[in-house]
């Protein structure tokens, strides 16, 4: 079912930084977990063992961005090779802003920003792509 006029509002928060906005797409709220199978001699049934997560890509599209100059701090950061973990919520709502769903992301870095092409003759929206790469979401 979906939901006219609806957005993600998002709330990305680390240390010292900020990722807040609306964004009209956002994909990328999964996980994969791998793991290792052990059989033992004898045995029917295989026990499965926790190998490792796999990082997953945050895709926020077509938004834009509350926070005060948030992407710039983030970009200038990635720059001079550092990374803050962010960490929030990301809560899908309807077009009177009632929230109907929520995830929680954990350990959110930036990984790509593309802004908007510009065009003096059109509106367009003060973020056009952002990618965070995490290590999670709930």
């Amino acid at each position: 079912m979906a939901i006219s006029g609806a957005y993600f509002d998002v709330a990305l928060i680390g240390t010292g930084a900020a990722l807040t906005g609306g964004f009209q797409s956002v994909s990328g709220l999964g996980m994969e977990v791998e793991y290792e199978v052990y059989t033992e001699g004898g045995s029917n049934y295989p026990r499965f063992f926790f190998k490792n997560t796999k990082p997953g890509i945050l895709v926020l599209e077509q938004g834009v961005v509350t926070s005060v100059d948030s992407v710039s701090l983030l970009m200038a950061m990635v720059n001079q090779g550092m990374s803050i973990p962010l960490a929030g919520a990301i809560i899908l709502k309807d077009s009177f802003g009632v929230p109907q769903r929520e995830w929680t992301v954990v350990g959110a870095h930036l990984q790509k920003y593309e802004g908007p092409a510009l065009n003096s003759n059109q509106a367009s929206v003060a973020v056009s792509r952002i990618e965070l790469i995490h290590n999670g979401c709930y």
